[in-house]
């Protein structure tokens, strides 16, 4: 087979997803701009499912930015300790209250500068906002995503930061965003981590990993 550019695969890779997970969106769930990025926060070494019951209760106790500003750190901390690491997210979640009062009317902000200078914001974090909140063009480099556009052959890098880079270059923009919680689902279904179901996959036909394991 002739080895296609990487912008090449994009197009088939981009194709096939489609058509698995046509409907796909983030997991969890909320009610204002805040509270998806703070339970972006929450989900870190953490499943949707339990963050979105942990959520459940934190939000009708804390109902506003202005009550986790003036949150009791010992109480917002027990709160979310379920999601792990829970004295690092509460102090988070607490003073990114604060910030977005005081330095941004209260608004979740829609640029990449900004969102990064919020307490336990990273470029994962501020790009799932940017593209779920405000339907930017955003790539959102978690494991899966890195793992599968490595195998097929979308990018060579492996650091998040790069990745995203590659991913910008390549997917349409109104794609990129739902691209990323595509690639989270078929890593899931089908291309793990160990033992890929390949035999199973419908991308294999161009698959850099699959052909190059195969041959």
């Amino acid at each position: 087979m002739e080895k296609m550019t990487p912008a090449k695969l994009a197009v088939l890779a981009v194709g096939e997803l489609e058509k698995l997970y046509p409907d796909i969106e983030c997991s969890l769930k909320y009610k204002k701009p805040y509270e998806f990025l703070f339970s972006v926060r929450l989900s870190a070494q953490c499943t949707d499912a339990r963050v979105n019951e942990v959520t459940k209760v934190l939000f009708a106790k804390y109902p506003d930015l202005q009550s986790f500003a003036d949150a009791d750190i010992a109480e917002l901390e027990e709160c979310v300790k379920p999601c792990g690491f829970h004295h690092t997210k509460a102090k988070n979640i607490k003073d990114c209250a604060g910030q977005l009062i005081n330095k941004f009317n209260g608004k979740v902000p829609d640029n990449m500068e900004d969102l990064l200078s919020l307490p336990g914001v990273g470029r994962k974090t501020a790009n799932l906002i940017l593209g779920d909140l405000y339907g930017k063009p955003a790539v959102v480099t978690d494991t899966h995503c890195i793992r599968i556009s490595g195998r097929i052959g979308l990018t060579d890098n492996k650091e998040p930061e790069k990745v995203e880079k590659d991913l910008l270059k390549i997917l349409p923009p109104e794609i990129s965003n739902r691209f990323c919680h595509q690639t989270v689902q078929f890593g899931r279904d089908t291309c793990r981590a160990r033992k890929p179901k390949c035999s199973e996959c419908s991308l294999s036909g161009f698959c850099r990993y699959f052909l190059t394991n195969k041959a």
